[in-house]
């Protein structure tokens, strides 16, 4: 069942039933024969209909800004800014596709060669919750421009959202066997990746979510790309403004009430800054962040997701503490609604539930390091790949560091955050593959070598 409960009440707003089987066999074939026209349109004319989409996206930001504050609690305003990073990521796949899609010549041993990049087929797409539109752009307009067709299989708390996407493509000129939303259930999705006419899966989600999916794609030969889950480090080596670099990092944690996987979970400071940044940080969590209307652009920490979300992260804080963490600020659930207090815990050892899991909610894990070195050790002692952020006054010494972290992206006195143009991703347990950028246009891209 898809639903829509408004996470800042808990009231039901709407329940669809899934999608049948026959459904989404119907859905499948769609895409599948759908692929051969879709492939053979110019990619002028694709990056065409990828920029009017942009078009699109931009005049119904407000409309999106207002799905995403019911359906999954987000800010009114940080949803008119997802969607501006959204009409970003369309109008550079619709700019830069053509010329990412070029052949490239070769020379070989034995003369001459060339490179086509070519589509593959119809893809699977299982998007999340926490960005319902920016994490399906990131997928679909690549795709869309290089030529393959996509099956999407929303967020079951998304359901409006989706519907929003698929409209705006629509009206951008993608046909209506070029990309179908289904509302398929997770039982499904075993026998869609088994489907022959399913060439390839994108998942964006729960590591668990993803071992599964992958699973099933790895039986079945299929292309696979998995942004999973993340426990960002973010080293703090040194300042010359405290308070500055204690707002920035506060508040690169609690964008998206802490639901982003590549937030900075876990903030290690140099010994000599460690008490004045866990006094400066605890009294900004606790000062700032304050429980409110998500609707209304005043507030500053919108509830979580959903109800069974906001329980989740307060029995992880709940469990942390139990094991001889210090809670700093927060902790505690409020209501009604999937609020939870903004959180501070320190004194998080190895030994404890918190220092592996991810905790994907708007709280903050803070560790001393007596030397840059041990800062770094503490940063790569995690499961998890995705990203992280170096802070310091010293670019060589910022950079030095940076090299030794272990994730796919790392950002220098920034936190988080997304670029069109750069490729985003992770290793380790976060996941496969990359999206955005150059990168993110190969990943489901037949490199075809032509001898000639």
């Amino acid at each position: 069942m898809y639903s829509v409960t408004d996470p800042a009440t808990g009231e039901l707003v709407e329940e669809i039933e899934n999608a049948s089987d026959e459904q989404v066999r119907a859905a499948i074939e769609r895409v599948h024969t759908g692929f051969a026209a879709w492939r053979r349109r110019p990619v002028a004319e694709r990056a065409a209909i990828v920029a009017r989409a942009a078009d699109l996206f931009a005049e119904r930001a407000d409309e999106l800004a207002a799905i995403m504050t019911l359906e999954m609690g987000k800010r009114i305003n940080e949803g008119r800014g997802e969607v501006g990073i959204v009409v970003d990521i369309f109008r550079y796949y619709a700019e830069h596709g053509p010329d990412l899609l070029a052949d490239e010549p070769m020379k070989v041993k034995t003369g001459d060669a060339m490179i086509t990049k070519e589509p593959i087929g119809a893809l699977l797409g299982v998007m999340p919750w926490n960005f319902p539109v920016y994490q399906v752009a990131r997928f679909v307009a690549p795709n869309l421009v290089l030529g393959n067709t996509i099956l999407l299989k929303h967020a079951s708390i998304c359901p409006r959202a989706s519907v929003a996407i698929e409209q705006i493509l629509y009206d951008a000129g993608v046909p209506d066997d070029a990309y179908v939303n289904v509302f398929a259930s997770s039982r499904q999705v075993p026998w869609i990746l088994a489907d022959p006419r399913i060439v390839g899966v994108s998942l964006t989600g729960s590591e668990a979510a993803g071992i599964s999916v992958a699973a099933e794609a790895g039986k079945n030969l299929k292309k696979t790309v998995l942004e999973l889950g993340g426990s960002d480090p973010l080293i703090v080596l040194d300042t010359d403004d405290l308070d500055e670099t204690v707002k920035a990092t506060a508040t690169a944690r609690m964008r998206n009430c802490g639901q982003s996987c590549n937030a900075p979970k876990r903030m290690i400071v140099l010994a000599d800054l460690y008490d004045e940044f866990v006094d400066k940080l605890t009294k900004r969590v606790s000062e700032y962040y304050v429980a409110g209307d998500p609707s209304d652009p005043k507030t500053t920490l919108p509830p979580l997701a959903s109800i069974a979300a906001a329980d989740e992260v307060a029995e992880q804080v709940a469990t942390a503490i139990e094991q001889g963490a210090t809670l700093r600020t927060g902790g505690h659930r409020v209501g009604p609604g999937a609020y939870l207090e903004a959180t501070v815990l320190t004194d998080v050892t190895p030994e404890m539930d918190a220092y592996r899991d991810e905790i994907f909610g708007p709280v903050v894990l803070v560790f001393k390091a007596e030397t840059e070195e041990e800062a770094i050790a503490i940063a790569n002692d995690s499961p998890f790949g995705l990203g992280a952020s170096v802070w310091g006054t010293d670019p060589e010494r910022n950079t030095r560091v940076a090299r030794q972290i272990e994730a796919g992206m790392v950002y220098l006195n920034s936190a988080g955050g997304s670029s069109a143009d750069l490729p985003f991703g992770g290793i380790k347990r976060s996941g496969l593959g990359r999206e955005l950028g150059p990168a993110g246009i190969e990943e489901f891209m037949n490199k075809k070598s032509i001898r000639l």
